[in-house]
């Protein structure tokens, strides 16, 4: 069995061999191996089983939460304020470390479980042949060259070459994308047929529908088709956020500022005569400063508020980031079936040899209209159509069944559209099948094309009833020349819409025939006409792939289904195809990258793709500067999920490798979900620039308060030592940074989103979080904040110095600046709930939130002002009525500061959150270009 062992780029293509060469390469019979040679086979190539990889432990996960720079600074800080004895103050800031780890450790502590799933796709144990005899092993120890029966309910369980195959249809539909079981065959395949054709083939993981068959395994475990696509799986980046890489940016740009200011600060205190314990302590309460340590908690808790809001939209979030990468989402790469379609086959053309007709009314519903092909309604539908509907209908074993208030099919998908049609047309079903009694039926079988039936008809005579392919049908017909060009015709027409075409033909029966054979159909029957038939989009999809190009989202449409079909669903979508249709996989594989390039900017549209060319489209993507979205069901889309940036599963009909490789699960199966997600990211992160506006000019007030102290208070001598004077303490900038910051800055979360969201073009990936919006209000807000907290720490310490003595006065006046400071960030958190609108215009009580957050804060600082247990953790003091309405008035001069800010940006046109694409403030340039790159409409 030289070929069983070949390297993994040398194998047969099986599928275009022959039953008896496929042996002969495998050096076995079809009755088996023997036990002896199978044992020997088996520890040469070794178990049947899905290689898995590594997956992280706790430990592991827990200590990178200690890893990143401005983590590292805390810990440092910490260490150096218990070694100077400032013990209370190294806690508090450890304390704010442990707390961040225990959040990003829940957050990021998710096994990697998607091979783990497609392991289980592996049946445990398989019918085998072996020694002349049939018997059942574990599927673990299958090997090639072994011969196992295959029968309906079987998942199969490696690849497997077929050998004898009896009325065999297999659902693909996890491996290649095809939405309706395929019928195979024995007959070899041509070589360069790609997997969704390769008939001769059964692949592991499969399921078996109907029939049975006779199959010799040629590959297993690793080299089986679920083997690579494990391995593309583990290939596959897990690549960060564009908002994780955004803070990560901030955070390394942050450190290095951090200790570049601290150790000028250290410096300058010790050339201004403070304590070296002192000076120390300055470049810790800088670190403490300038370092958002609530930004984290801000981030985690707002993302998963837009978890729970996107949960009931349908969109179940298993990766919390990923709930803002949609929200800068420039391609989604959806599939087809179920996702942008219905998944319920529907006919849309009848024709008869009377003339062509197109039936209205999508999916299951038995309601719709029958019209002539040009378009005129018809009162009541023709006999021959009639005719046609009926012969279909008795010809199938599928029936319409209406439950909960919704019509479903059991049995076929492609029976029960003819079912339904039947329907439309008015005919009742079930009534028919009880006038037209079956007395015998040939079923399906791949060989053959076509099932038969033997039905009594209402006047005492029988019929033969025939559907299948096209060809199969045509060829047992009598049809003069001239009417064969008409019907191919016909049937050409249907197929470059995009339909399934099948064929219905009856003869009469022989005299007093009961049962039926295939002779009786071999020739002399009568064409009835034809059935063309699709998986009709969903018109809220429709409706959301629109949103999405109005967004400068482009949408490609990648699937598994036949180029025609794909096209023609394409095109009622909305979706453009290159010069010559939909792009397939071949073209894929053979394309350079540059040429692949290409063809994805001059298609929306790709069909007969295998799992390597959705992973490789993604990439060139990704390649190309975008942010993509990735949506598929079957374990063919599972690698091309994990590569993406952010990956969607199907939660409905979805295989458990899908789910587990995915970051999002939709639980309806509908692409308009998706765009409602768009919606909710965009929001999310708009809400999140809004919090980072709020948040970070606390931060540089806090470093800039201090630092003028170092470089302007006195240094005063008391009882022989130098203190120097300082306006907060380390925990006490803790105690805003941590309470007061979350507290307020939490609110914005659940503001609504901004009139223009979809209108607005994707933020370019690699765009800084920071942009000039932030940068500008930070500094405007921070210079506002610094002036007020030292004017009121200064008028405060020097009303009560000489009355209660330094400790006590330096308490009420570093109180006085951490109120004053807690106050501004109220009035500014009523300004900052709009990045470009004024309070009025978005509603004072359109988010009670805020006031909720506000009332939380006022009380905690009542607390830590008047409760003795947090004075003495914080050194705050008790103020008097002056003081706190000082603190209050002083506060309050932000928010007419900031509202005439807002004003000055809407008279220059200047979006803080980014231009429209659309609409009284579009940007010049079409609304949506065909590939448009990151960022542009």
């Amino acid at each position: 069995m030289a070929d069983a062992t070949d390297a993994p780029d040398v194998r047969p293509d099986w599928h275009a061999l022959a039953p008896h060469e496929a042996l002969r390469r495998l050096d076995s019979r079809s009755d088996g191996l023997d036990p002896g040679e199978a044992a020997r086979r088996l520890e040469a190539v070794g178990p049947n089983v899905i290689p898995r990889g590594r997956v992280e432990g706790p430990l592991k996960v827990l200590f990178r939460q200690f890893t990143s720079p401005i983590v590292l600074l805390l810990i440092a800080s910490t260490v150096v304020a218990m070694l100077l004895g400032k013990f209370v103050d190294g806690l508090v800031v450890l304390a704010a470390v442990v707390i961040n780890a225990i959040v990003g450790f829940i957050q990021e502590y998710r096994a990697g479980k998607a091979v783990e799933a497609l392991s289980r796709m592996v049946p445990h144990d398989t019918t085998v042949l072996r020694g002349g005899g049939q018997s059942t092993v574990p599927s673990s120890e299958l090997v090639p060259g072994d011969v196992v029966a295959l029968a309906s309910g079987d998942r199969v369980p490696a690849d497997a070459r077929l050998l004898v195959v009896r009325n065999l249809r297999v659902d693909e539909a996890a491996l290649t994308g095809e939405s309706v079981p395929v019928g195979k065959g024995a007959e070899a395949a041509p070589g360069d047929a790609v997997l969704g054709d390769r008939r001769s083939m059964a692949y592991g993981g499969t399921l078996v529908t109907s029939g049975h068959a006779k199959a010799v395994i040629v590959e297993t475990g690793a080299r089986t088709e679920l083997g690579r696509i494990s391995a593309m799986i583990e290939q596959a980046t897990d690549l960060d956020t564009p908002l994780t890489q955004a803070l990560d940016k901030v955070g390394k740009w942050l450190t290095v500022a951090v200790l570049v200011v601290a150790g000028a600060l250290m410096g300058i205190s010790l050339l201004r005569g403070y304590p070296m314990a002192d000076a120390v302590l300055v470049a810790i309460t800088l670190a403490v400063a300038a370092i958002p340590e609530g930004l984290p908690a801000v981030i985690t808790i707002a993302l998963a508020i837009g978890v729970q809001r996107m949960a009931r939209r349908h969109a179940i979030v298993r990766k919390l980031p990923s709930v803002e990468t949609l929200g800068s989402t420039t391609v989604i790469c959806s599939d087809k079936t179920g996702t942008l379609t219905r998944n319920e086959m529907t006919v849309k053309a009848l024709w008869t040899p009377g003339g062509g007709y197109t039936l209205s009314g999508v999916g299951y519903e038995p309601e719709g209209a029958l019209a002539a092909s040009e378009g005129e309604a018809l009162q009541a539908p023709p006999e021959d159509a009639l005719t046609l509907a009926r012969a279909a209908a008795l010809c199938s074993d599928a029936t319409l069944v209406h439950e909960e208030g919704a019509w479903t099919i059991s049995g076929d998908p492609t029976e029960g559209a003819l079912v339904v049609a039947a329907r439309k047309l008015g005919l009742d079903v079930e009534r028919a099948r009880g006038e037209w009694m079956r007395l015998d039926a040939i079923p399906f079988e791949s060989e053959h094309q076509y099932m038969a039936t033997l039905n009594r008809d209402p006047a005492g005579g029988a019929r033969v009833l025939v559907k299948g392919a096209f060809e199969a049908v045509l060829a047992r017909c009598d049809i003069a020349e001239a009417q064969a060009a008409e019907v191919h015709g016909a049937m050409e027409r249907m197929a470059k819409s995009g339909l399934r075409v099948l064929a219905i033909a009856s003869a009469p029966a022989r005299e007093g025939a009961t049962t039926l054979e295939p002779d009786d159909v071999e020739g002399g029957m009568t064409l009835l006409g034809l059935a063309g038939m699709m998986d009709p989009p969903r018109p809220e999809a429709i409706a959301a792939v629109q949103a999405c190009h109005e967004a400068g989202i482009a949408v490609k449409m990648i699937t598994g289904d036949h180029p025609a079909t794909a096209a023609a669903i394409g095109a009622e979508l909305g979706l453009t195809t290159g010069r010559h249709g939909a792009v397939t996989g071949r073209e894929i594989a053979r394309a350079s990258d540059e040429e692949l390039r290409a063809l994805a900017a001059d298609s929306d549209v790709f069909a007969r793709v295998a799992p390597e060319d959705k992973l490789r489209l993604v990439r060139i993507l990704q390649a190309d500067g975008h942010v993509v979205a990735m949506t598929g069901d079957g374990v063919n889309d599972a690698p091309a999920l994990k590569q993406a940036n952010i990956g969607v599963a199907m939660g409905i009909t979805g295989t458990a490798v899908s789910k587990e490789a995915a970051d999002v699960v939709l639980t309806d199966d509908n692409f308009a979900t998706i765009a409602a997600a768009v919606v909710e990211g965009r929001r999310i992160y708009d809400n999140l620039v809004k919090s980072l506006a709020f948040i970070l000019p606390t931060n540089l007030g806090l470093g800039l308060i201090l630092m003028v102290s170092v470089l302007f208070f006195p240094v005063i001598e008391l009882d022989g030592q130098a203190v120097p004077l300082m306006p907060m303490l380390p925990a006490q900038m803790l105690w805003v940074n941590l309470i007061a910051a979350v507290a307020l800055a939490l609110p914005l979360a659940f503001e609504a989103p901004e009139p223009n969201v979809m209108n607005r073009p994707p933020r370019r990936p690699g765009e800084p979080i920071l942009n000039r919006f932030v940068v500008v209000r930070t500094f405007l807000v921070a210079a506002l904040m610094t002036a007020a907290a030292v004017a009121v720490f200064q008028w405060e310490y020097a009303r009560f110095a000489d009355r209660l003595g330094h400790d006590l006065a330096i308490a009420e006046a570093q109180t006085m600046a951490i109120t004053t400071v807690v106050a501004f960030q109220i009035f500014y958190l009523l300004a900052s709930r709009s990045a470009r609108d004024p309070i009025r215009a978005i509603g004072w009580l359109s988010n009670p939130s805020i006031y909720v957050g506000i009332g939380v804060l006022v009380v905690l600082h009542l607390g830590f002002i008047y409760l003795p247990p947090l004075q003495r953790v914080f050194g705050s003091a008790a103020l008097d009525p002056l003081g706190l309405a000082v603190c209050l008035g002083l506060g309050a001069l932000i928010l007419p500061i900031i509202t005439f800010d807002k004003w000055l940006r809407r008279r220059a046109h200047r979006d803080p959150l980014g231009p429209t694409t659309s609409g009284a403030e579009a940007t010049p340039g079409p609304p949506r270009a065909r590939h448009p790159h990151p960022g542009t409409a």
